[in-house]
């Protein structure tokens, strides 16, 4: 074998490796990838009790519980399905009935979705573009979640309320 033939066995070997190397990593990572999951998602894939994952829906109007030492319940929802959520601690301020909102936890044994970190969406126009997807498919997707608060505002009005928000924000 010459040496070129050599040095191009090598360079073809240690790109199998990477190759393979990398094939094993993302089949690891596979249910990792999506974001959350909604409760829709959840009852189809059956997902076993005290593994980890995030969930994501709207927040049933009606089903908040507030109870002693920080302990809230709430049942998330994308339409098609429903999941109760137990949470213990502080909400994020704009958590309300009816808002969209991302859990991450795990299923207990009775099939409650157990909380330790709920982030809410941060203004009244938001929707993360799964959630909205998820909604689209199920039907209940409403034409005004998409629209902004500023949309009929002419640009430079809201260029000049941008720059005088970045000014007062440097002189905190």
């Amino acid at each position: 074998m010459t040496r070129k033939q050599r040095r191009l066995t090598m360079i073809g070997g240690a790109l199998a490796v990477l190759a393979v190397a990398a094939a094993l990593v993302l089949n690891a990572l596979r249910d990792s990838i999506v974001f959350f999951s909604t409760p829709t998602m959840v009852a189809e894939q059956h997902i076993a009790p005290g593994k980890r994952f995030r969930l994501g829906g709207l927040v049933q109007p009606g089903s908040l519980v507030r109870g002693d030492d920080l302990a809230i319940k709430f049942e998330v929802a994308d339409g098609g399905a429903k999941l109760p959520v137990a949470y213990k601690g502080l909400l994020p301020d704009l958590f309300r009935e009816g808002q969209g909102v991302v859990a991450e936890g795990a299923l207990d044994a009775s099939g409650v979705f157990r909380a330790d970190t709920v982030l809410a969406k941060h203004d009244e126009t938001y929707m993360p573009k799964d959630v909205a997807d998820a909604l689209k498919k199920q039907g209940h997707w409403k034409d005004d979640y998409g629209a902004k608060a500023g949309a009929g505002a002419k640009p430079d009005a809201m260029a000049s309320q941008g720059a005088a928000s970045s000014a007062e924000g440097a002189t905190r």
